[in-house]
């Protein structure tokens, strides 16, 4: 995904300006390091629920204040420093938008996200 293209074709939106406030975006990229023990990792294999990621972006477009979501997630085996996950949440005033943007990536990555890690 190219974050700034996606944010102009979001401001081409007659009603925008009118709804938004604040832009927040989560760009997941895979560490080197396992998250548990810090071991070094070589790669990521991940599954992504596709229908269930967008299942999650209308629920969470209803919250209060929020205008856009644009979620992007990617499937398939990745190296440290890839992006994976994508999420741009548009909306009014920043505690309706932080708010969204964490229940929206958290609920992801439980629901429609499983990752294996590849140590070095």
């Amino acid at each position: 995904m190219d974050i700034s293209k996606r944010i102009s074709e979001l401001k081409q939106d007659p009603e925008f300006a009118n709804n938004v406030g604040m832009i927040l975006i989560h760009n997941g990229i895979v560490r080197g390091w396992s998250r548990g023990s810090r071991e070094e990792v070589s790669g990521i294999e991940i599954k992504a629920d596709f229908k269930k990621i967008e299942q999650l972006r209308a629920e969470h477009e209803k919250h209060p204040g929020i205008y856009k979501i644009v979620a992007e997630a990617n499937e398939g085996t990745f190296k440290p420093g890839d992006d994976v996950l994508f999420l741009i949440v548009a909306g009014d005033i920043r505690e309706n938008v932080k708010a969204c943007l964490a229940s929206m990536l958290d609920r992801v990555k439980a629901e429609a996200f499983s990752k294996k890690e590849i140590m070095a």
